[in-house]
Order: C-alpha cells, then structure tokens, then sequence
C-alpha cells in the first residue's frame, strides 16, 4: 500500500516505514503530524485518485528531526565590473518517518 501526498508545495509517494526529508513543518521531535491532502491511495490493486484529494484518506507521520540542510554558498559576479557578493544559505527541514496510511 503507497500513497502520494503534498506538503510544502512538492508530492511524495509514501509506504509505510518511509523515512523523507521534507520542508520545515511547527512541529516538536517526537509529535505526529496528519497530512490531510492525499492525492493517490493504491491498495493491492485498488486506485483511488482524488480530485484534487480523495475524501477521508490521511497519511500520519511521527517527527524524527528538525535540521537545517548542508550550507550553499551563493556567489553573484560580473567580470570586469569588480562586483563580487557572497552569501550562504541553509534550508531547514524537517524529517518524518511514515507511521500510518488510512484511506
């Protein structure tokens, strides 16, 4: 059984056991956290497609970590202008092991 949620303006096609790195939800380590807006449930065969969701389905996830990503450097430059700026940037995320999918 797999479904495909949205959250943070991305999809994800999720199995129970799945560990994913999302974007940052106000959620405490520890805490479970419901993802209402369940897009496609596919059980042994059986295809419900929502539109856009489908009716009563939620996906239930435990929190594991809030985390910022690996550091980028954003490095803007124009030759023969002297102009050089330099910043860095850390997304933080937020990482959810999948508990539960109830269609």
């Amino acid at each position: 059984m797999y479904a495909v949620i949205e959250t943070g303006g991305k999809q994800y096609r999720v199995q129970e056991g799945d560990v994913l790195k999302i974007e940052k939800l106000p959620v405490e380590v520890g805490n479970t956290v419901d993802f209402n807006r369940v897009l496609t449930v596919v059980n042994d065969g059986e295809v419900k497609i929502g539109r856009p969701v489908v009716e009563g389905a939620k996906v239930v996830a435990k929190v594991l970590e809030q985390d910022k990503s690996k550091k980028i450097i954003v490095f803007k430059y124009k030759a023969k202008a002297n102009y050089r700026r330099k910043q860095g940037h850390r997304q933080p995320f937020t990482r959810i092991q999948i508990e539960k999918i109830e269609a």
